[in-house]
């Protein structure tokens, strides 16, 4: 069942904007998208909080994340999490059924 996680990264000084741009700037971010079973993959900035980014991520299944989780990029994304010294705040969604 398809569902969505919502990451919010939170750092200070513009860097969560400034990790997002290098996830971008590297390729990290179309190589997620072209993952089998991603849907979406999307940095937000919102409007009242300028020190976070919001990270709207969904996939077709748990074992598409699961796979995701278990890639090399996953290494690539923690050291730049570190890099910029970024908190992360973790929501999940699922799928609303139709009667």
């Amino acid at each position: 069942m398809a569902f969505t996680v919502h990451i919010y990264y939170t750092g200070t000084g513009g860097s969560a904007k400034k990790f997002a741009e290098e996830m971008k700037s590297r390729g990290l971010v179309d190589r997620i998208r072209a993952e089998k079973g991603n849907l979406r993959y999307e940095y937000f900035l919102p409007m009242d909080d300028p020190e976070t980014v919001l990270l709207i991520d969904a996939w077709e299944d748990e074992e598409a994340l699961d796979f995701h989780h278990k890639s090399p990029m996953m290494s690539e994304i923690a050291a730049l999490r570190e890099k910029y010294h970024l908190k992360m705040r973790v929501q999940k969604f699922g799928e609303i059924k139709k009667a």
